[in-house]
């Protein structure tokens, strides 16, 4: 699903009127029926309640005009407040002005509609009833700077109910801007935010989404095929999309261990052996047929010992610290030979220059494709711009903020600010595929397409959870190596779901990093079998 900037939703709603015939009003009309619908389904029927619509203006005011007629046709007591005067809207929102105006004058106090001029009146119009829904409908996506006067007085009365009575966003939480995670001023702390056609960066991305609170994406009447043209590089990940990648990568009924992927997991040192075993579980029960774990040799006994049996190890020569020496990257590249995948990092240890020499050889001598994270990371920072990625042999890097940073030599402030453009740059200009870990998580492709992802949860927080997505990226290329992208965003939203039913059942504060790979299997169950059966 694409995610759209205010410039291309407005593009996709004036070709779907000039190419389609759709209407405007129309689209303005799904708008408020979809709206309407969603809040229903999440709160219960409206009917016989009373509910207090605040309208900006513009077309988001016009929406919410839309959503009054529609509450008042249910049956409930309507209150609309519009900031300004219904002779300065224009277009479809002056008729759905003009239409709640013709209702207020045939009805009792069942349904208003007050311009508000003063502080003052808004206020005294705003708390005369208790009210049971609060609709923002004051400012769509067009908004660009900070919200002031009358309107961040909206914004604080709004504010104060979102705690008792919920409070609806339509299209965005007013106050925020759609084009930036960034908070630009004060902004509608939402219950429920019903966006149309597409999301927007400003529902997608925190701090800005954080004030949507629960986000739904609705239909309005646009066509897929004008969305996916609209030129947007920035797509939101879809459980279909996943679903579609575990269907074409299902293993035939006569398969054998060897024919579902074979990884190699370069992982471990003295002290730091827990992060191969994570990922080596992690591999298996992703599906791939076998696992070895090369470390350093004195670790290789305590993984052994510590993975589950069905992992296999090899023992590599170390360094005095008990990390990987640069004279095992020769026996490293045979071994790797004999499987499909090698991923590399996990508890590797990056202090020691002959390990840094070690990652850099296995690097560039590589013959097979490689998931790069953790110790691997910082082992090549910064990034050499001689090494690349390719077609045959794909690079998937896996890096948090923090080893993102080092590896571009930037601080860690400047990754979270621009995570989308980061992630970009450095995919397309180093030809890999890039996950740049985080809330949320993005994927950004060679070709710069970035993709979002919305699973998982604040108790994915503790250390190992990305050891088990290491294990999984590249379990899951074993399964289907001419499609890496697709394994890449199969694994991240696999891994952020297994998170998600972890923490249903032991929370979040109490989560570990081995939970996930507990509840892989539940999360492949939960995509309707289709990891499991491999049928839609």
């Amino acid at each position: 699903m694409k995610i759209l900037s205010a410039a291309e939703m407005r593009e996709v709603d004036r070709l779907t009127t000039e190419r389609y015939g759709v209407p405007s009003l129309l689209l303005m009309e799904n708008a408020a029926t979809r709206t309407l619908e969603a809040t229903e389904r999440k709160f219960g029927n409206v009917a016989g309640k009373r509910a207090l619509v605040i309208c900006g203006r513009g077309n988001n005011g016009g929406d919410g005009a839309a959503i009054a007629r529609l509450l008042h046709d249910k049956g409930a007591s309507i209150d609309v407040l519009l900031l300004g005067r219904v002779e300065d809207s224009k277009g479809d929102a002056n008729t759905n002005f003009q239409a709640a105006l013709d209702i207020a004058s045939n009805s009792s106090s069942s349904f208003t509609l007050v311009e508000i001029k003063t502080t003052e009146q808004f206020w005294a119009e705003a708390t005369a009833y208790p009210y049971a829904f609060f609709f923002d409908a004051i400012f769509g996506t067009g908004l660009t700077r900070p919200a002031s006067g009358l309107f961040e007085e909206a914004i604080r009365l709004l504010n104060d109910h979102t705690g008792d009575s919920p409070v609806i966003s339509v299209d965005i939480p007013s106050g925020i801007a759609s084009d930036t995670q960034e908070l630009i001023g004060p902004a509608v702390q939402a219950n429920l935010t019903v966006t149309f056609t597409a999301p927007k960066l400003g529902n997608i991305f925190p701090p800005a989404s954080d004030h949507c609170g629960e986000l739904i994406i609705a239909p309005i009447g646009s066509p897929e095929e004008l969305i996916n043209s609209s030129g947007s590089r920035l797509n939101l990940i879809e459980r279909a999309d996943v679903e579609r990648w575990l269907s074409v990568s299902r293993r035939s009924p006569h398969a054998n261990k060897g024919a579902v992927g074979k990884v190699l997991i370069v992982a471990g040192s003295r002290g730091k052996t827990g992060a191969a075993c994570l990922a080596s579980e992690a591999a298996l029960r992703a599906g791939c047929g076998l696992v070895t774990v090369a470390t350093a040799e004195s670790s290789q006994p305590v993984v052994a010992s510590s993975a589950i049996p069905e992992c296999m190890t090899e023992p590599l020569a170390e360094t005095p610290a008990g990390s990987v020496a640069r004279e095992a990257a020769a026996r490293m590249l045979e071994l790797a030979a004999d499987r499909d995948v090698v991923a590399i990092g996990p508890g590797l240890g990056s202090s020691d220059t002959s390990t840094q020499a070690f990652v850099h050889e296995a690097t560039m001598k590589r013959q097979r494709p490689m998931v790069i994270d953790a110790d691997g990371l910082n082992s090549l920072a910064p990034w050499a711009e001689n090494l690349r990625g390719s077609a045959e042999l794909p690079m998937i890097l896996t890096p948090h903020p923090g080893e993102m940073g080092r590896l571009i030599s930037k601080p860690i402030a400047e990754i979270i600010r621009n995570p989308i453009d980061v992630a970009r740059s450095f995919a397309t200009a180093h030809n890999v595929i890039l996950v740049l870990k985080g809330s949320p998580s993005l994927i950004a492709a060679p070709d710069g397409q970035v993709y979002v992802n919305a699973t998982g949860n604040a108790g994915m927080a503790t250390g190992g959870t990305g050891d088990v997505l290491t294990g999984m990226v590249a379990s899951f290329l074993a399964q289907k190596l001419d499609d890496p992208l697709g394994a890449t965003i199969a694994a991240v939203y696999l891994h952020g779901l297994a998170g998600d039913i972890a923490a249903s059942r032991v929370g979040t504060r109490a989560m570990i990093a081995s939970d996930i790979s507990a509840h892989l299997g539940e999360a492949f169950i939960a995509m309707g079998g289709a990891a499991e059966r491999f049928v839609r």
